[in-house]
């Protein structure tokens, strides 16, 4: 076995240790019963497919069913001079990898944050050796490096059109991604849970831990959104399948000054 895999995370591992450093870290959780691993092959075996579906022209949705681990919604985006596969989900199979090849070549693959770092390594080696980039600020979480690994931090250009971003917030080193010619060329950004896209499609939450509920502060949350001011974007779309389908430019300031207020107790009345 080359590898293995935190069944509640679905991150990879080089090998088993103790606890999985990401699962024990206060923004996730470690199950009651203890830290369980699993394989590719046992995935498999348990009957883990990889379904591939078009969410908007030269945007599709990469996800596992059952859900691997966190159970995220990757994100392919197709540019003229190859596609990024981001957040890459905690399963895959050679069904998976024809499918996302037969929609072009991948020329980079990119996690939000380390929780979504699935089987990062094993995506990039199925398809070729492709770059795998992780923020700098966040390079220690990695459990299986890997010479495709590079670091990176600030922002950069991916390919035409797609430009990485580091906000910061929920990880120092969480990422957003823009892609300029998405939502009819009104703008897109692949927002993780740096930005988490609420159900009610209007607003956006910042959190430290989204299961333990630990927010951030007002001041970081305001950093994090001013992040994108110099940005066009309309559509925002979150990695478990949420989304901001317009106007998301003011939602995410609307929803970042409303933070901030009740982090300051200016709404302490109404409680």
């Amino acid at each position: 076995m080359s590898f293995w895999i935190c069944a509640t995370c679905a991150v990879e591992h080089a090998e088993q240790v103790e606890v999985c450093a990401i699962c024990a870290d206060e923004r996730q959780w470690v199950p009651a019963d203890g830290q369980q691993w699993t394989t590719l092959e046992e995935l498999a075996a348990a009957g883990y497919r990889v379904k591939v579906k078009e969410v908007e022209p030269d945007l599709y949705g990469v996800t596992s069913e059952p859900g691997a681990g966190i159970g995220q919604q990757s994100m392919l985006v197709r540019t003229s001079e190859g596609n990024l596969l981001w957040d890459p989900i905690g399963y895959l199979d050679d069904d998976a990898v024809q499918a996302v090849r037969e929609l072009g070549d991948v020329a980079a693959v990119i996690a939000s944050h380390p929780h979504m770092f699935g089987v990062q390594v094993e995506w990039s080696r199925r398809l070729g050796g492709v770059p795998v980039y992780v923020s700098e600020a966040d390079a220690s979480w990695i459990a299986r490096p890997d010479p495709v690994i590079q670091t990176w931090s600030g922002t950069l250009d991916l390919l035409p059109g797609v430009t990485l971003i580091q906000p910061g917030g929920h990880f120092p080193g969480s990422a957003v991604v823009h892609w300029a010619a998405g939502a009819d060329g009104k703008g897109v950004i692949l927002a993780g849970d740096t930005i988490f896209a609420n159900p009610d499609r209007t607003s956006v939450s910042f959190m430290r831990s989204y299961p333990n509920r630990i927010p951030l502060s007002g001041a970081v949350v305001d950093r994090v959104a001013k992040s994108l001011d110099v940005f066009e974007y309309d559509r925002l779309y979150g990695n478990f399948g949420g989304s901001i389908p317009v106007d998301a430019r003011q939602v995410v300031r609307f929803s970042a000054d409303r933070h901030a207020a009740w982090a300051r107790g200016d709404y302490d009345h109404l409680t």
